[in-house]
């Protein structure tokens, strides 16, 4: 049997490997997949070199959300390992004032009241709205945050609330990309995701039709199929 590449993915906040499911189980006959844990530091310096070191010498790479900003961090260190590139439902951007004071309330929230208490606050965010009721989507999204933590969604928030503009990285980048993204994110949408597609030199822009923020959960197929025409 032929091997492939292999593949790498980084999963969002609050997100472990079920989010990749899908992926993982359609890409893994031939080829190594690994699931990074995108929870393990509060730096992005410190998730990028924790990949790094668990990674093979070179590799496919595709982050969702705070994962695209660790796959940002994993070229910024290592740019010659990674074959080709896939950001998921991200952005180049840093956050806005607002957002970071709203992770911080989250932080303070999760300190004090549980993970419990912040989930339901991310949920529209999430999710596109036909599914922000669905009970099997509500009930993953909870096992996954369950799974991190208050410790490791306070890592995640402290990482992401320390991440630069990557925006002036994206002419660099040298291997093939895909960019991918719901069609009813909101959190990171279409046009953040036009911006790094256009701000990458011959990068593709695939929309996922009824699908917000988690895509690979909300619509696997149509994940999993876009990832297929990246990977080649």
């Amino acid at each position: 049997m032929k091997q492939h590449l292999p593949l790498i993915l980084v999963p969002g906040l609050l997100n472990t490997a079920r989010l990749w499911a899908d992926q993982v189980a359609a890409f893994h006959t031939g080829r190594q997949v690994q699931v990074a844990d995108s929870a393990c530091a509060d730096t992005l310096g410190g998730l990028a070199e924790a990949l790094l070191k668990a990674a093979p010498e070179r590799f496919a790479l595709a982050g969702l959300s705070m994962g695209g900003y660790v796959a940002f961090e994993v070229l910024r260190r290592a740019p010659l390992r990674v074959d080709r590139l896939c950001l998921v439902d991200t952005t180049a951007r840093p956050d806005t004032a607002e957002a970071s004071e709203r992770r911080r309330r989250l932080m303070d929230l999760a300190a004090h009241k549980g993970i419990g208490e912040v989930v339901p606050l991310l949920v529209p965010g999430f999710l596109a709205a036909p599914r922000q009721t669905d009970p099997l989507m509500r009930q993953v999204i909870a096992e996954m945050a369950d799974r991190v933590g208050v410790d490791g969604f306070t890592r995640q928030q402290l990482a992401i609330l320390a991440r630069p503009d990557s925006r002036p990285d994206l002419p660099g980048i040298g291997v093939p990309t895909m960019v991918i993204v719901g069609e009813h994110d909101t959190l990171t949408p279409i046009e953040r995701a036009q911006e790094m597609a256009d701000g990458i030199r011959g990068a593709v822009l695939r929309v996922i039709p009824d699908a917000g923020h988690l895509s690979p959960l909300e619509n696997p197929k149509a994940v999993t199929a876009a990832m297929q025409e990246w990977l080649g």
